[in-house]
């Protein structure tokens, strides 16, 4: 899926010196470059079960509720603390320079529910790997964690061994 990668704008120093930003908003605009994108994020799932998409803050929920209604699933949204009005269960994460923390309401998941975990990037695999740990601990089985764009040389993939991951385009 290289011909989505130049609908991504690349945005340097930001959001801070030293990062290369990867903005989307670009191909969200674009009416089949979306369209490319959900449909491709449906096919690689189409074959299996799956009963939740769950999209993780924020640009999770741009593709997620889309890739949802196209698999006849539910969707639920990992956010970061206290953006939720309900109940919740936490997952707290380190990061590079200090820790990070993703909720989801309690009542999100039932045991046994197939998920699928749509994001926008995958860099070091963090935030992927809790929101993962945060659905298994609720006792969801884990089909899949895809992304928009995977940032190779970062590893995140290890982060996520054993599991289904897929990215549309790859930045080498």
């Amino acid at each position: 899926m290289e011909e989505l990668k130049k609908h991504i704008r690349e945005v340097p120093e930001f959001p801070k010196p030293g990062i290369l930003f990867y903005d989307i908003t670009t191909l969200l605009q674009d009416p089949l470059a979306l369209r490319k994108t959900v449909d491709q994020f449906v096919w690689l799932f189409s074959n299996q079960r799956i009963d939740k998409v769950v999209g993780i803050e924020s640009r999770g929920f741009m593709f997620g509720p889309i890739v949802a209604y196209n698999l006849n699933a539910g969707f639920v949204p990992v956010r970061k603390p206290g953006k939720l009005p309900w109940t919740t269960r936490a997952v707290s994460y380190d990061l590079e320079y200090g820790s990070e923390t993703l909720e989801m309401h309690v009542d999100a998941l039932e045991p046994g529910e197939r998920v699928l975990v749509i994001d926008d990037v995958l860099a070091t695999g963090g935030t992927a790997a809790a929101a993962v740990a945060l659905l298994e601990r609720c006792g969801a089985t884990v089909v899949g964690v895809s992304f928009l764009i995977e940032i190779g040389p970062l590893g995140g993939r290890a982060q996520l061994a054993g599991r289904q991951v897929d990215a549309l385009v790859h930045v080498p």
